[in-house]
């Protein structure tokens, strides 16, 4: 029976398959349908936004939009130039990276943060199209959509407690809508003033992450997690409204042209206060136009151990807005070793002098321009000077006005192919040794070393040297070494030199613009700088 059962029920199940598959398929011939309409085609013009975004998610915005234009030039621009900005770009990341980092880092006990290697990649960002408004103020807004989807190669190592930890970036992908305004707009160039910076919408940031070679992003929950604390953290600080400025120019300097001469003549000083312990003051008096930078900043000479010196000194000022500017005018006590200590300033406005009409001014010496400031009721001496502004001619500027960023032409014998490279060293700032602080300056170019005078017992030092160097070829790739060395003056002291900092300068900016003014920041000194002024004087 049991065997008799089983070929009965699988005799059973294939004529009952058979028989349910000739009736499904007459099923299905008899309600087919008979008519068929082809395909309805429709142009894209006649297809409405969200239709078409879903039917091409990736056309561009200036096909979808048109308020936004075509950049096309853009992009084959930043294409052709992608390997010198990748260059740029990451040169200027570590510049500015590296001393916010050697600032943070000893608070967390960490030896050294340094990138072992740094670049954006091959792949360059793509605009999909940009938008421009026009308003009624002096500015201009471009709306652009950035796209990129990088290989960039960053590897930074981090080193403490006598480890070592590496860290790298790569496959990063940026989609990103920023709002970029230039204002105000004025004819000087660039012909604006600031560039500020704004997200119109969260950007999309994606990357990969790899710990000692390790990667970081398949812990789970750790993607979702940096993902969306970058997304907050970008939207926190520059989401529309908010915004990153970049200042490019003060726009109120920007538009102004010298209009006038301003002749000063120092007469004397009279009733002074005596600022030395043995002796008297060694006053000379400083004297600049507010607005101006320091380089058109005027000096008189020093007069010994005199309370009421005569100077009987001219001097002439580039006056740009004689509405606004005012002349400053510093006394100073002269001293051979350290600071030289002020002794009082006050100040003339030149719109309170007539045009052409020399006036004789008694100034009080003041400790400050503070109307509230008790101490300016002491009695401290007065300063008299003469004064007279002669206006320019409408649209007529002389050839002998100064400029205070000209250069004087190096002297007879200078080779006609090279110049003289000025390296002057004007004073320090929070300069502090461990043991001692007696500053002075070490200049080291091409083997050849130069030194200032030592200033004792100081930790903001006014040299106001220059040395010179006659060269052959103009420097362009070559660096001046600065340091700043403290000096014990004290016999058998087992820390006799101290090196309080020091700062490297590459000579490419001197000799393309023939004149540089700056303060740099000491290298191996937590708060020191240095301002060192540069000129490159030829003979043409």
């Amino acid at each position: 029976m049991g065997l008799l059962s089983t070929i009965l029920g699988v005799f059973g199940f294939g004529i009952g398959t058979s028989i349910g598959l000739v009736i499904g398929y007459y099923m299905f011939i008899y309600f087919l349908p008979t008519h068929v309409e082809g395909p309805t085609i429709c142009p894209l013009v006649d297809q409405d936004s969200q239709t078409l975004q879903r039917m091409l998610p990736e056309i561009p915005l200036w096909v979808k939009n048109p308020d936004f234009d075509r950049v096309d030039w853009l992009n084959q621009f930043i294409g052709y130039m992608w390997p010198y900005l990748d260059k740029a770009i990451c040169t200027t990341a570590q510049n500015i990276a590296k001393p916010i980092i050697a600032e943070k880092i000893p608070k967390y006990k960490i030896q050294s943060v340094e990138f072992e290697t740094l670049t954006l990649g091959s792949l360059p960002p793509t605009f999909q199209g940009m938008k421009v408004y026009t308003t009624d103020e002096k500015e201009i807004i471009m709306e652009p959509t950035l796209k990129w989807a990088g290989n960039p190669n960053i590897i930074v190592a981090a080193k403490a407690f006598g480890l070592k930890a590496t860290v790298q970036v790569v496959d990063l992908q940026v989609f990103a809508s920023p709002r970029i305004t230039l204002k105000p707009l004025v004819p000087a160039f660039p012909c604006f003033a600031k560039i500020c910076v704004s997200l119109m919408e969260k950007p999309h940031v994606d990357f990969g992450l790899k710990l000692l070679g390790a990667d970081a992003m398949s812990i789970p929950g750790l993607y979702r997690f940096i993902q969306e604390l970058i997304k907050e953290q970008v939207a926190n600080m520059y989401l529309w409204p908010k915004a990153l400025e970049v200042t490019i120019m003060d726009p109120s300097k920007a538009i102004k042209k010298p209009v006038g001469i301003l002749n000063v003549k120092v007469l004397r000083a009279m009733k002074l206060k005596r600022k030395d312990l043995i002796g008297s003051s060694d006053p000379y008096i400083k004297l600049r136009l507010t607005e101006d930078n320091i380089a058109t900043t005027k000096k008189t000479t020093v007069k010994h151990n005199n309370l009421n010196p005569e100077w009987n000194e001219e001097f002439s000022l580039v006056v740009k807005d004689p509405e606004t500017q005012t002349l400053e005018l510093v006394l100073y006590d002269w001293e051979q070793v350290g600071n030289h200590n002020k002794m009082g300033m006050n100040i003339i406005p030149l719109k309170d002098i007539t045009p052409e009409e020399p006036k004789v001014f008694t100034l009080d010496v003041l400790k400050n321009m503070d109307p509230n400031d008790a101490q300016n009721e002491k009695s401290r001496g007065h300063i008299v000077v003469e004064v007279e502004y002669k206006p320019f001619a409408d649209d007529q500027i002389p050839d002998d006005v100064e400029d205070s960023n000209k250069v004087e032409k190096a002297p007879e014998g200078t080779p006609a192919s090279g110049g003289l490279l000025v390296v002057i060293i004007h004073e320090a700032e929070d300069v502090e040794g461990k043991y001692h602080t007696n500053p002075h300056v070490r200049l080291l170019f091409r083997g050849e070393e130069k030194k200032t005078k030592r200033v004792k017992k100081n930790r903001d030092p006014r040299w106001e040297e220059d040395f010179q160097f006659m060269l052959d070829q103009p420097p362009i790739n070559d660096k001046i070494h600065v340091e700043v060395i403290s000096t014990s003056s004290r016999m058998g002291l087992l820390h006799p030199k101290e090196n309080l900092g020091y700062v490297l300068i590459s000579l490419a900016d001197v000799v393309n613009n023939k004149r540089i003014n700056e303060k740099y920041h000491l290298i191996d000194s937590k708060n020191g700088k240095i301002q060192i002024e540069l000129q490159w004087r030829t003979s043409s």
